[in-house]
């Protein structure tokens, strides 16, 4: 009867075990970058647990500092221990990453929190490879983190940073939810996006946290950044002066459409206050309190799925409008996750000039061909 028992208790402690497991945070091999100072050859050695997923022909990314800055004048001291990786991004269209296999593999449907102290060097001096030439790699760049099941593996864009345009270290908190489990994952150097031609950037990485698991009803905390949030602290004494400004607000509501009450699937709502600079997807910052609009309306409907369309005039050539029509949608979309929206609430498309409203042979009907629109999707309750 005894051993019975023993049988039967076996089954549950391993089972405890293993809840107790899926709770410990993700710990990396080297998260601090450690390593040999060193400009990176097309042989080079990374920091121990760091694997290289460059492109074939580049060099690896670079460990810093060197005295005097070295070759490349990366003066920069580490923001913990004695080294830290630069990574670029170059007008040839290569970029750099690297991958570590996880000590546990990252799980569907668990969300984790992690952080990193970034930054970015003023100086940065490296041939190009286009034509010889010493350039200075300073354009902002910024941080991408993918989930895989292999090295270099990118199957899942698990969060991004802002573009990291500051020449000292800060922290940057990053929130994400895994669609599936992951082994591996890839921290990767990437342009401004969208952005029409590849340039050189760079971006400086040091004293990357634990994975750690956290419950996922939890704020929405993408791309966060550690120093700002200390200014939130004075927000409650504002109270009394913020409050009566809120009735005016709703009085000047710019999007008249976007009504719950009066919402339908399929339903298209044209926004006009969302502007970009020509030929770019830069928004201008007069767009920003219509952004501010629907990003209040997501957060307070989160069963609401939208899908955010660009369009252009029908002057340019296909190709160029399905491009930028994307783009500046997708800066849309952007915009509206960095600021906390989740991912499974937002998704785009570029429509070129495929769906004209006004005649093309005018000013006034290409201006509004285009334009940005939202599209209700679904509602997910």
């Amino acid at each position: 009867m005894r051993s019975s028992i023993i049988y039967l208790l076996l089954p549950f402690s391993v089972f405890s075990f293993s809840l107790h497991a899926q709770d410990e945070p993700i710990f990396l091999i080297n998260p601090s970058f450690e390593g040999i100072p060193a400009e990176g050859t097309l042989t080079g050695a990374l920091p121990k647990g760091w694997y290289d997923c460059g492109f074939p022909g580049e060099t690896v990314p670079d460990v810093h500092p060197k005295e005097d800055g070295g070759a490349f004048q990366v003066t920069l001291q580490p923001d913990n221990g004695n080294t830290y990786i630069g990574m670029v991004v170059r007008e040839n269209d290569t970029w750099e990453m690297v991958s570590q296999r996880l000590s546990r593999p990252l799980e569907a449907g668990t969300c984790y929190t992690f952080s990193m102290s970034l930054a970015r060097s003023m100086l940065y001096i490296s041939p190009s490879k286009l034509d010889g030439e010493m350039k200075n790699y300073t354009k902002p760049i910024k941080l991408r983190i993918w989930g895989g099941n292999g090295y270099c593996a990118r199957e899942e864009l698990l969060a991004e940073s802002p573009l990291i345009a500051g020449s000292v270290w800060r922290v940057y908190d990053f929130r994400f939810e895994p669609k599936q489990d992951f082994t591996h994952i890839v921290l990767e150097a990437f342009y401004n996006t969208p952005t029409p031609f590849p340039y050189n950037g760079n971006i400086l990485l040091d004293n990357a946290s634990a994975i750690t698991p956290i419950p996922c009803k939890e704020a929405p905390m993408l791309l966060a950044d550690n120093t700002p949030a200390k200014d939130k602290e004075p927000v409650p004494v504002k109270d009394t002066v913020t409050k009566p400004a809120k009735p005016s607000a709703k009085k000047a509501k710019i999007l008249d459409g976007l009504d719950r009450t009066k919402l339908k699937k399929g339903q298209i709502i044209r926004i006009e206050q969302i502007f970009f600079k020509a030929d770019s997807p830069s928004i201008v910052d007069s767009s920003y309190e219509v952004l501010e609009e629907i990003h209040d309306f997501l957060e307070e409907n989160e069963d609401v799925i939208i899908e955010i369309g660009g369009h252009t005039n029908g002057l340019p050539e296909h190709e160029y409008c399905d491009r930028l029509s994307a783009q500046r949608a997708k800066a849309v979309v952007d915009y509206l996750r960095n600021h906390g929206i989740p991912d499974q609430q937002l998704t785009f498309k570029g429509y070129g000039k495929r769906r004209p409203i006004a005649p093309n042979s005018t000013e006034a009907g290409r201006k509004k061909n285009q334009r940005v629109e939202i599209k209700i999707l679904s509602f997910n309750s």
